[in-house]
């Protein structure tokens, strides 16, 4: 459970909070300005307990081992708060910095994203080197640049800018005071062109096992999570590029909800599943026999090279054919085939598409 807090409440005596910034199933994050250093900084309160306590770790981690973390939204230090029946919560300082997941990618500069997917890309190296799978990779865990022109006035002036909070109160029968707080939305035009990659409350180090191997959104999780194989390097891949395919062509290339839907896009686009991955398929009373035969194979009126052509209308045959070959370098159903982040840096098609878009 997470903590009741208030716009305008003091957290360890020195974060004064002042708007929502996002929330999800471990944690809220919260605009503060930080009285004591004059600066507005973000604080992630974490739920209480091991799941809460388990990204602080992992932060941590990366810090210690990765060797450029200036892409990786990772603490600037912590403090535990207070919680209901004795808990208490991990509190994370963290960057000022806007969610990406109020923003559809098409409403973004096409320079903007292309540019955004090297960044990711680059990112999610560093992780790599150091053998740790992020096995989250979403919107969610994407973080814009906020202007420090934004942080730097004081609270009525972000308000004029950023809108006033909208709130309800909780009422008076919790264990203390608290308000139910809409997440604010950052205008577009006050988004700044560099991107983060955080949320590491699920990354793990490659060749762990876990007991759930699947990852939602499901469009973005990789095909073998689906057939009961462990999140791994490869399998960060695969929702890289499905990441990479959004922020290129403005929408996702796969979609459904982990079932037949799903399945059913990857088939229609890329042809036939390994045999041997046949009856192992998480949702059984959804399997399809054909999704595993090798006669089975792209619908030409679906298929990959459809896709851009329909989504990007703008761009040149000799470009799209870059694309294509970036793509099919990661949408390759074996995991041991597909292209590490270190090699798609390099890889001449990629190379080729972040002239084209000057990054």
């Amino acid at each position: 459970m997470l903590p009741t807090v208030c716009i305008g409440e003091v957290l360890a005596g020195r974060y004064r909070i002042e708007h929502k910034l996002g929330w999800g199933g471990y944690s809220t994050v919260w605009m503060a300005h930080d009285v004591q250093h004059s600066k507005t900084v973000a604080l992630k309160i974490m739920i209480p307990g091991e799941k809460g306590e388990y990204e602080y770790q992992m932060q941590n981690e990366i810090l210690q081992t990765v060797r450029d973390t200036s892409n990786l939204v990772t603490h600037q230090g912590s403090f535990l708060l207070p919680g209901n029946s004795g808990k208490h919560h991990r509190v994370l300082v963290i960057p000022l910095l806007c969610p990406s997941r109020r923003y559809r990618a098409i409403q973004l500069l096409v320079a903007t994203r292309v540019s955004a997917a090297k960044q990711l890309l680059v990112s999610l190296e560093s992780l790599h080197d150091v053998g740790l799978v992020h096995r989250e990779l979403n919107e969610g865990a994407l973080m814009w640049e906020m202007p420090l022109s934004v942080a730097e006035y004081d609270t009525s002036t972000k308000n004029q800018w950023l809108g006033r909070p909208k709130k309800v109160f909780l009422g008076d029968y919790l264990w203390k005071r608290g308000e139910l707080v809409e997440q604010m939305t950052m205008p577009l035009g006050l988004l700044g062109s560099k991107l983060y990659l955080g949320d590491f409350g699920l990354t793990i180090k490659d060749g762990t096992s876990v007991r759930i191997k699947e990852q939602a959104p499901y469009y973005l999780c990789a095909p073998e999570r689906f057939h009961g194989a462990d999140p791994s390097l490869a399998s960060d891949m695969w929702s890289y590029m499905c990441l990479f395919a959004a922020l290129y062509l403005g929408n996702n290339v796969f979609y459904g909800n982990g079932g037949g839907s799903t399945a059913f896009s990857w088939v229609e686009q890329l042809g036939a599943m390994p045999s041997q991955w046949k009856r192992r398929f998480w949702w059984p009373e959804e399997v399809n026999e054909p999704w595993y035969e090798n006669t089975t194979t792209p619908d030409p009126e679906r298929d990959l090279a459809t896709r851009i052509a329909r989504m990007r209308p703008d761009t040149s045959h000799a470009e799209r054919e870059l694309v294509l070959s970036i793509m099919q370098k990661s949408f390759c159903y074996l995991p041991e085939r597909r292209i590490t982040a270190g090699q798609l840096l390099k890889d001449p098609s990629f190379r080729a598409i972040m002239d084209i878009y000057q990054c």
